[in-house]
């Protein structure tokens, strides 16, 4: 692989998991809800007392823990996504101001999402590793099982512990869920590094 690509990979990889780090603090600066995963997140730092941020990391690095009988694989952007997105996250938050009003809530929940999406797209087309978190899901589906139905029950699963534990779920849950699909299949081939096709994102 030359040099410039690997440089360009590197770039794009640590760029989108800023953003990506970003654009949930915006989020969660809405208070319209989050996705499945940031739900559970967000409740255990509240349950914890820790930052969003790190409980995200906490949370990544247990992930990751459970790849191993699955016998999955980490890449250099596997264990940045673990590391880089939680601390995104808490400086984000630091300086973001206040969502004041619906009208700010619905910009900041609007343009997290799409921002998101790009982020996913930057990190992604990088190709330096699958975040822990979609490494796990592919992990349980190589045992045989469909995608579709891995993803599913686990977002199902963290979604209602997270909002046990106290999480925010609401038409932001909703919202993320029916266009970060969508998002995806635009950015990740806009971004995508080094392949003559696009990717298929797995549903």
């Amino acid at each position: 692989m030359p040099a410039d690509q690997r440089i360009r990979r590197l770039v794009q990889l640590f760029v989108g998991l800023v953003l990506f780090g970003f654009s949930v603090a915006l989020m969660v600066e809405a208070h319209l809800g989050l996705d499945p995963w940031d739900v559970f997140h967000q409740g255990l730092a509240r349950r914890t007392g820790m930052a969003i941020g790190t409980a995200t990391i906490v949370v990544s690095v247990f992930v990751l823990l459970l790849w191993i009988p699955l016998r999955q694989f980490p890449g250099v952007g596997t264990v940045a996504n673990a590391i880089v997105i939680g601390l995104a996250m808490n400086s984000s938050l630091e300086v973001l101001p206040r969502a004041d009003g619906l009208g700010a809530q619905i910009a900041f929940l609007v343009v997290g999402i799409v921002v998101n999406g790009i982020a996913t797209g930057l990190y992604i087309g990088g190709g330096l590793g699958a975040g822990p978190r979609d490494g796990l899901m592919m992990g349980l589906a190589a045992r045989g099982h469909s995608i579709r139905v891995v993803r599913t029950s686990l977002e199902i699963a963290v979604l209602a512990l997270g909002w046990l534990l106290g999480g925010t779920v609401g038409v932001g849950t909703v919202l993320f869920a029916v266009t970060i699909g969508p998002l995806a299949h635009i950015f990740i081939p806009l971004f995508e590094i080094g392949r003559s096709k696009p990717t298929i994102v797995p549903d």
